[in-house]
């Protein structure tokens, strides 16, 4: 696939961190003990649960939103989200002094719905899927004229979650692997062109839910292609990469080393397991990458790895239904 000329680079991200230093949160690199010695190496968790919105996309919704122009501004802001993008655009409007409003389909989460309204952003809650929140979004856009910032199919929005990268680098030099949750592709395509400008050979693993893996059928059929959206543990993963993707998916097929399925069973027992183990409760697509350890038997022996924890946005109610599924398939 050909990227096309305003796709972001390396030294893009590198413009995007001078750009969000002091409002974003600089996040740990932590060592694991349980991953590492259940599989034989030298695993590191990177906390993006540590940020203020509990998620990594207040990276990529910060810089977006500090680069619009003065009348881009006065027009207001609107996105479609599964959640987390959402709740950083309404965050990052917030100390911007911008009006926002926020396109979610009827499957995210009611705990993620009320946070986003509790930072002072509209929501509008539309169909039941991300396919159609886009196109309320972009009726917004036709019809108020406002400014819109998808969640990740943006070289600002990459740009800015690539800043992940660098911090990894940064704090482990040697790395070997990363696993990373595979949505709309603007994590994995960021934190790749941060790390495989360094070192090519990093293996960079992008982990989806079985059902909705929009990436990754697109991948398969070579363009954009729609999938039927059903709840998961993962549901921050969930939604389409848009009809007209540009960026992320000629970039996560540049990028990309492998991806990998998982089930609900698996996410669920990741989940349980990390709670108890790292003391951390944690929404299900943060441990995608974990759940694939388990599900695919990957090798990592000897391997320096970091997995990605994406965010921490889910409410007791789905942690107790995750509880109950890990019983039952365990």
């Amino acid at each position: 696939m050909r990227l096309p000329d305003d796709a972001p680079t390396l030294a893009h991200i590198y413009r995007a961190r001078r750009a969000i230093h002091g409002h974003v949160r600089r996040t740990p690199l932590v060592y694991s003990e349980w991953l590492s010695g259940r599989y034989d190496c030298q695993a590191w968790l990177k906390l993006e649960t540590l940020q203020p919105i509990g998620a990594f996309k207040l990276r990529g919704a910060t810089y977006a939103m500090q680069r619009l122009e003065p009348e881009q501004r006065r027009a207001g802001v609107v996105t479609c989200s599964t959640g987390n993008h959402g709740r950083a655009i309404a965050y990052a409007g917030r100390k911007l002094g911008l009006d926002t409003v926020i396109c979610m389909s009827r499957l995210v989460p009611e705990n993620k719905v009320a946070a986003i309204e509790a930072l002072g952003a509209t929501v509008q809650i539309i169909g039941d899927s991300q396919d159609e929140a886009e196109a309320e979004a972009l009726r917004l856009v036709r019809e108020e004229g406002r400014t819109y910032l998808p969640p990740f199919d943006h070289p600002d929005i990459i740009a800015g979650q690539g800043t992940i990268g660098l911090e990894i680098l940064e704090d482990l030099p040697g790395v070997e692997s990363i696993f990373a949750g595979l949505s709309g592709g603007g994590l994995l395509a960021g934190i790749g062109l941060a790390v495989k400008a360094a070192n090519p050979d990093i293996e960079l693993i992008g982990v989806s839910m079985q059902q909705g893996a929009a990436m990754v059928a697109s991948l398969e059929a070579g363009r954009p292609v729609r999938v039927t959206e059903q709840a998961s543990l993962a549901d921050s993963l969930g939604g389409g990469i848009g009809d007209h993707n540009r960026y992320t998916l000629p970039l996560v097929d540049a990028l990309m080393t492998r991806s990998c399925l998982v089930s609900e069973g698996a996410i669920a027992r990741a989940m349980v397991d990390f709670l108890a183990q790292e003391k951390l409760l944690v929404e299900g697509a943060a441990v995608v990458g974990i759940a694939a350890l388990e599900e695919h038997l990957i090798d990592l022996r000897g391997r320096q790895v970091v997995f990605v924890i994406s965010g921490n946005n889910l409410s007791l109610e789905t942690f107790d239904w995750a509880r109950k599924m890990a019983r039952n398939t365990g």
